[in-house]
């Protein structure tokens, strides 16, 4: 199947791309790397009337240092993050979730910033994200606010963006040599979107613990008690017990078999966290 007709726009800056947004008339759409967008245009579950394409804005296309946190620019590809093109990024963490998305084929052209705005329960993205407590920048024409990745997600391709709202960049806290962290997901094929996923980050030195559990019916979700009693008592708080509890408390109407996959996911990514310092 092939898209329905649309008009086509290449934003020369944020501001162009945020009039045609704005504009309630058109109802555009953006695009960058087109790995979301394009096979929902394809198949007409997409028919916007005007796709304004936002991979060649500059503002969107830059990463910087921000006070304590990393400005990462919403059209940075996953590829760019992977080869660790910006010094910044360069941190372990984020190249290994990147070198971790789908195929090298995807990687090269989607981005950040629409996998966080397609909002599929099991990518990557919303689990990293949510984990680092990182902040998602939204800008339209009457001005930007920030949302906390965690939040940001409402349900299976849900968001909080508005109408004529778009992704600007994500804000997340520099990495430092202290963290600990760990990221696993299982899937039956390499590439393929994951049947479980979970994350996890503790870092003394800013008080940071979180593990997140991914690739639910909805939005990635943390076991906040649990990594607490992890940051309080240490490794040996994460019994089999302690995860089948945590597990069953994101999602009690499982069924086993997906309850046992997220409990291995959860214990892997605590093995690895844990197995050695990252930084």
């Amino acid at each position: 199947m092939k898209a329905a007709a649309f008009e086509y726009v290449r934003a020369a800056s944020l501001p162009e791309a945020l009039r045609e947004f704005g504009d309630s008339s058109i109802a555009a759409k953006p695009i960058s790397g087109s790995q979301s967008m394009g096979p929902m245009l394809n198949l007409r579950l997409a028919r916007p009337p005007r796709v304004v394409d936002v991979s060649r804005v500059d503002e969107l296309r830059s990463v910087t240092a921000v006070g304590d946190m990393v400005r990462i620019g919403a059209a940075i590809t996953h590829a760019e993050i992977e080869d660790g093109k910006y010094e910044l990024l360069r941190n372990g963490f984020m190249q290994y979730v990147a070198s971790g998305i789908a195929y090298r084929a995807i990687r090269n052209r989607g981005t950040m910033g629409g996998s966080l705005a397609h909002a599929d329960p099991a990518a990557d993205w919303p689990l990293a994200l949510a984990t680092l407590d990182a902040r998602i920048e939204l800008v339209k024409t009457s001005g930007r606010r920030q949302v906390r990745a965690s939040e940001f997600m409402l349900g299976a391709f849900t968001t909080l963006l508005e109408e004529g709202e778009i992704i600007s960049a994500i804000f997340v806290p520099k990495i430092g040599v202290t963290l600990r962290w760990g990221y696993y997901k299982l899937c039956r094929k390499t590439g393929e979107f994951p049947h479980a996923s979970a994350s996890a980050a503790f870092d003394a030195q800013t008080g940071l613990a979180r593990i997140v559990v991914g690739a639910l019916d909805g939005p990635p979700t943390a076991l906040d008690e649990f990594a607490r009693s992890i940051a309080k008592h240490g490794p040996s708080a994460a019994t089999a017990e302690a995860i089948a509890t945590g597990v069953a408390s994101v999602m009690p109407n499982a069924d086993a078999i997906d309850r046992s996959m997220h409990e291995a996911a959860v214990e892997r990514c605590l093995a690895q966290a844990f197995g050695s310092a990252r930084g």
